[in-house]
């Protein structure tokens, strides 16, 4: 009898190869955030990008309408969009809307991690933003919600393999909250990193991928230290996958020494993440 290969052995085999075919990124969404990498593009650049695929278009749309973002009129085109909120803005809200539907899984416990990682991922993106902003870096706040958004896209990829071992019956190991949430812990940065680098992300994306756990970082990545700050943020609040930490202290925390934030912003910051539920995605 051959014997079974364990869950950590086969997430390895079906990781161990590319991972740009990882169904964890709308192809249209990540040429955008490419295009703008380069800082030679022209407004139609973006316009025809995004018109490749009509139903994203109409998701950004509704996104850039949805209350966290609108103004006082309504957003009725894509040009509109671009003039008023600018191009990374909407190449943010381009990957945001795609990212969205990633995020299921018809398995109960992957789907309700998924659906808890989503919530967590949009908390932090909104928190990594305002904290760009309030730390006195308004010029980083799109990459910082970028950042924010993509920081633990390895947990999302990790899901999608342990989705594929359930569907192909390679394993008959049960999938507890515990046992998903171990195994995204131990494994989520490193898959993430080699997963954006994959897919061409800016460096700065994947740094952040890379290191927003580790103890020993760079302090002087402002998009990094932004996006950490912001996840213990999250991880205080409830916004995160797993219990909340309410002992946890912003104050003392290296990342806001680093960026100069006083309790009475790091108490503002609590409220943002707490109030991350503006943007509209159904």
């Amino acid at each position: 009898m051959t014997q079974e290969k364990s869950l950590i052995q086969l997430l390895e085999e079906h990781l161990s190869g590319e991972l740009h075919d990882l169904p964890v990124f709308h192809n249209v969404a990540v040429k955008l955030q490419q295009l703008l990498s380069t800082r030679s593009f022209e407004i139609d650049d973006i316009i025809e990008l995004i018109g490749e695929d009509q139903s994203l278009s109409g998701r950004v749309l509704k996104v850039a309408n949805s209350s966290y973002y609108a103004g006082l009129t309504k957003i009725a085109t894509i040009k509109d969009a671009i003039i008023r909120l600018g191009a990374q803005e909407i190449a943010n809200m381009a990957m945001l809307a795609s990212q969205f539907e990633c995020y299921q899984s018809d398995d109960e416990t992957l789907n309700r991690t998924m659906q808890s990682l989503w919530g967590h991922a949009l908390a932090c993106a909104v928190g990594a933003k305002w904290v760009a902003r309030k730390s006195g870096y308004p010029g980083l706040a799109s990459e910082a919600f970028m950042g924010g958004l993509m920081h633990d896209i390895g947990k999302l990829a990790l899901l999608k393999v342990l989705d594929d071992i359930r569907k192909n019956n390679e394993s008959t190991a049960t999938y507890s909250d515990q046992l998903v949430c171990e195994i995204m812990a131990a494994m989520h940065e490193g898959v993430g990193y080699r997963l954006m680098k994959s897919w061409n992300f800016p460096d700065f994306y994947c740094d952040i991928t890379n290191g927003h756990h580790q103890t020993d970082f760079d302090q002087s990545n402002i998009l990094l230290v932004a996006v950490r700050l912001a996840n213990l943020a999250c991880k205080k609040g409830g916004r995160a996958v797993g219990p909340a930490d309410p002992s946890l202290s912003l104050t003392n925390a290296p990342e806001a020494h680093f960026l100069g934030l006083k309790d009475i912003a790091l108490a503002e910051l609590e409220i943002v993440i707490e109030d991350a539920d503006g943007i509209t995605m159904t």
